[in-house]
């Protein structure tokens, strides 16, 4: 359980649950009472408009609740955070073991929730824990030197749609938002719940705000005294109804284009660097460089007491690790260019479900948790290939395509490359 860094954040988050039931409570009341019994039964006699209006409403109110205690329970105890870096844990260690030692009273002693790691520049190795992940891909984001995106306050190499949450202080998969009304950070593995409970939620309003409209406009006619209670529900019904509504239009929008929150609030300008595979040894070109991996190791100098005052030699590379060298063209796309991108009923059913009863019912988790693969983390659509054309990249011939695989290399394969940028 992730929860925010600062203290008045996890505040609210925690007041906002009692406050949404508080109006979810006044609302069935009012529905209930008010309206289907007081006025539609009693005064009206018209069973069959209330027991219209209670089907439709409780049918909305239980698809409600059940998908916002659905994304309520995933944020809480699946929030798709990436682990921290031995860097970062080892810190978190030295962290509290300093608190406990100076004591829980002291004035100098932070919010422990609000901890936050030291900042590390990006990991020098040539074997770097979790590096190998990405050079055993044939595309990834990278960095123009053709290494993967590094994030310092987790001490890790960040993947392919990660983003760091500053109120969590974590790195998230596919970060959207972070929302105090459900709870926590809506990011890969909440995502398509949040999408439905706001859709549901919208449904479970227009009925409140049907009913309390009817109910009013006919009390006016009949020129009968307006029950507060109704003019309520108006209230709260088109405050949320209208808010969840624009959530849920913004949400099926970002799905449509395979983007989140945040790709979508920087994607007009936002250029991507990407690592593509090309065959061993490809030189760089006028527009891209190359990167060549496991990275070199570095040579001892002439003057290091490992040398003895002699030339450093490098070590004659092996077949076996030259089967593991992969080399990557390092490329950028156009402003607006999204490699994600795989056309819009992909990109629907890779967020929301292989079927309609997925697409309504938060029972199965999003596909694009579970994509990864051999060639790339996120499945990415035809602008690889254009690229690939636009930059004149050579194909990989078909004697790299299989062969030895990295994991079998037991980490004799990381000795030294035949170059890099």
């Amino acid at each position: 359980m992730v929860g925010a860094r600062r203290p008045e954040t996890r505040w609210v988050t925690r007041l906002i649950p009692l406050f949404l039931g508080g109006c979810v409570g006044f609302s069935t009341y009012v529905f209930v009472k008010r309206i289907c019994v007081d006025f539609y039964i009693e005064n009206r006699h018209e069973s069959h408009v209330a027991t219209a209006f209670l089907s439709v409403y409780f049918v909305s109110f239980f698809l409600m609740l059940l998908t916002y205690f659905r994304v309520f329970l995933v944020i809480q105890f699946d929030p798709g955070v990436v682990p921290l870096g031995p860097l970062a844990v080892e810190q978190k260690k030295k962290e509290k073991e300093r608190r406990r030692s100076s004591g829980c009273c002291g004035r100098s002693v932070d919010d422990l929730e609000a901890n936050r790691y030291e900042g590390y520049w990006p990991d020098p190795s040539v074997d770097s824990p979790g590096l190998e992940r990405f050079y055993s891909k044939d595309v990834f984001i990278c960095y123009t030197d053709g290494r993967p995106r590094w994030c310092s306050s987790c001490s890790n190499w960040k993947q392919d749609r990660v983003s760091h949450c500053s109120e969590i202080d974590r790195c998230v998969k596919k970060m959207d938002h972070y929302c105090p009304w459900v709870g926590g950070i809506v990011g890969e593995t909440s995502f398509k719940f949040f999408v439905q409970f706001t859709f549901y939620t919208a449904i479970y309003c227009t009925v409140a705000l049907v009913a309390a409209g009817m109910s009013l406009r006919e009390s006016l006619q009949e020129e009968v005294t307006v029950d507060g209670f109704v003019i309520g529900l108006l209230v709260i019904a088109g405050f949320f109804g209208i808010f969840t509504f624009a959530m849920t239009a913004t949400s099926v929008q970002y799905i449509c284009v395979n983007l989140t929150n945040v790709d979508y609030l920087k994607a007009q300008t936002l250029v991507h660097q990407l690592a593509i595979r090309v065959p061993r040894g490809t030189p760089p070109g006028p527009d891209y460089g190359v990167i060549t991996y496991p990275l070199p190791k570095p040579q001892p100098s002439p003057t290091s007491p490992q040398s003895s005052g002699r030339t450093a030699v490098s070590e004659p590379v092996s077949s076996r690790d030259l089967l593991a060298q992969r080399t990557f063209a390092v490329v950028r796309t156009e402003k607006g260019e999204n490699p994600f991108d795989i056309g819009v009923y992909r990109n629907w059913k890779s967020v929301m479900g292989n079927n309609i009863i997925d697409w309504f019912l938060p029972f199965n988790r999003s596909p694009c948790e579970s994509f990864e693969n051999s060639e790339s983390f996120y499945e990415m659509g035809p602008l690889i290939q254009e690229l690939r054309a636009r930059f004149s990249l050579p194909e990989i011939p078909p004697n790299e395509k299989g062969g030895l695989e990295l994991s079998e290399l037991n980490g004799r394969g990381k000795r030294d490359g035949d170059g890099m940028l």
